[in-house]
């Protein structure tokens, strides 16, 4: 390049600099970090491991104490932090094709509306993924690697469902096949690597949007070298629903064997011990990005979202392991935030979910909410601490069991529709396991109302309140009332779309009910339970 050449190239960028736009670029919107873990509980001691991360994001921000996921299942919950939307809007049931997890559909409906699409196409957003994207991404019927959805400026997505080693990671579409060398394929690693050489040699002109999503803690809980001593005495919590039988609960959890066999319990213990182990990697993880940050001068201007797709039980009510049920094990998640304006050390107890993540991210852009369908809510206001916040009082969870024509094949004699029977045939799910659920949080009630779509229409209703662990079912004793109205709302919620996925609650001082609402999108039909036929 000519001398003269440089000279106009210096020129432009000082009147870059000086002017209002260049001024702009230099204070330009803040960034955006999430990391995304795979079945981290918070009810049953999940975050304990993460002494790093406590002290990087909880003690710097804002720890959210009542965060839900509305489906406790990884594809559908992911794909509802991507759109913002209940499963009912984006359609993804389950962990199959044929249950529109990264199917054809999926990719043709609603990856061009996932919250990095608008980040980047709209928002002038750089946008970075590495990790677990989807549990079918990758699969030969839906494009196979070489499919990269829309939005993601870089991308590095694990071929189907979590691993640590011997796994295949699509780099902007195209294979790289990884094997079982620990300093070069261990997969958590490997995703703190490229994040750092993303923060190291991205364009400093443009914010940006990091979505990591690391395999733990979920199975095969293959810790890295330096950690597999650790936590030798920690075994599974024994509270109070530990170990017991699921009366008056759906009769997939009335199956399972109580008490539990020794060997059951030795299984989980040793699953529970291993999920902590993978998760001092994450806290790694976390320690990296966040000193990368920090060294780049960056860290003051990002935001850092720490969450879970789901929880997770370890022996409650003689289920060994697993998640997709109803309870708060499976369903509350943690949820930690740091950023600009958030004040450090703070804790709240307003009821959010994870369709709340990309409104609060878009809204942290800039832009505009009103032009998306999203059902969830921006945290933006509680992030900040504004003030005579209106908020909701409750959230919908639904799920569609996963079931298959044959019968299990490690347990041949339990005949079909089951799945995932391990240990000792104990199944964990089942194609009548499809239920829904309003999850209740006002200033009077603590509430989880559920009904299931089988032959029982089994319904299931706890005032956490009174029994945290959810031990008794009170649908038969409730006042019918509140029966009543629940499953009013309950109906309303199966069919709201965008903003009428937000109004008020049974509990709340606006609740109105109106018949014409139960038919506007679905057609769903009102059931009247008497507390005396349940």
């Amino acid at each position: 390049m000519s001398p003269a050449a440089v000279a106009r190239g210096l020129a432009l960028a000082a009147l870059l600099v000086l002017s209002p736009a260049g001024a702009a670029r230099q204070a330009r919107r803040p960034n955006v970090v999430l990391i995304l873990t795979d079945d981290q509980d918070v009810c049953l001691g999940g975050m304990t491991p993460l002494k790093k991360t406590n002290a990087l994001i909880a003690q710097m921000g804002i720890t959210f104490l009542n965060a839900y996921v509305p489906s406790a299942l990884c594809c559908p919950s992911r794909a509802s932090i991507l759109t913002g939307k209940y499963p009912h809007n984006h359609h993804v049931v389950n962990n199959t094709l044929e249950g529109n997890c990264s199917s054809k559909l999926w990719q043709k409906i609603q990856e061009p509306y996932t919250f990095p699409a608008l980040l980047k196409s709209m928002c002038g957003y750089q946008t970075f993924f590495a990790g677990k994207y989807l549990n079918e991404y990758g699969a030969e019927d839906a494009g196979g690697v070489g499919h990269v959805p829309p939005g993601w400026s870089f991308w590095y997505a694990l071929e189907k469902n979590s691993k640590y080693y011997n796994y295949t990671l699509s780099v902007n579409g195209k294979a790289r096949r990884h094997g079982e060398n620990y300093s070069v394929d261990y997969l958590t690693d490997v995703l703190a690597n490229m994040s750092l050489d993303f923060l190291e040699y991205k364009s400093n002109f443009e914010p940006f949007f990091m979505m990591i999503s690391t395999p733990a803690p979920h199975s095969p809980w293959t810790a890295a070298p330096q950690y597999t001593k650790s936590f030798q005495n920690v075994s599974a919590p024994r509270n109070s629903n530990f170990n017991i039988h699921g009366k008056n609960k759906h009769w997939l959890i009335r199956q399972a064997k109580t008490p539990m066999t020794n060997s059951s319990i030795q299984f989980l213990d040793d699953a529970y011990r291993k999920r902590w182990q993978t998760l001092l990697s994450v806290d790694d993880l976390i320690e990296k990005v966040v000193k990368k940050l920090e060294l780049n001068g960056e860290l003051d201007n990002t935001y850092i979202f720490y969450t879970s797709d789901n929880g997770y039980h370890t022996g409650q009510f003689s289920l060994p392991i697993d998640k997709r049920q109803l309870y708060e094990f499976d369903i509350k998640v943690p949820l930690l935030v740091r950023g600009p304006g958030i004040k450090p050390n703070q804790t709240n107890k307003m009821l959010v979910a994870n369709i709340d993540l990309g409104p609060t991210i878009l809204d942290i852009a800039g832009y505009d909410l009103n032009k998306t369908q999203m059902d969830g809510m921006s945290l933006l206001p509680l992030l900040r601490g504004d003030k005579n916040v209106t908020w909701r009082s409750d959230f919908l969870v639904e799920y569609q069991g996963e079931g298959y024509n044959g019968s299990d094949p490690t347990c041949p004699g339990l005949g079909p529709g089951v799945t995932h029977c391990f240990p000792d045939c104990v199944c964990e799910d089942s194609y009548n396991n499809t239920y829904a659920c309003v999850r209740t949080l006002s200033t009077s009630w603590d509430l989880q109302y559920c009904e299931f779509d089988d032959r029982e229409v089994f319904v299931e209703v706890y005032n956490l309140t009174a029994d945290p662990h959810q031990i008794n079912n009170i649908a038969k004793t409730i006042d019918q009332e509140i029966l009543e109205k629940m499953n009013y709302r309950l109906m309303m919620l199966q069919s709201c779309s965008g903003a009428t996925c937000r109004t008020p609650g049974v509990f709340d001082p606006g609740y109105r009910f109106d018949p014409r609402l139960m038919f506007s999108n679905h057609g769903v039909r009102a059931r009247r339970f008497s507390a005396q036929s349940l």
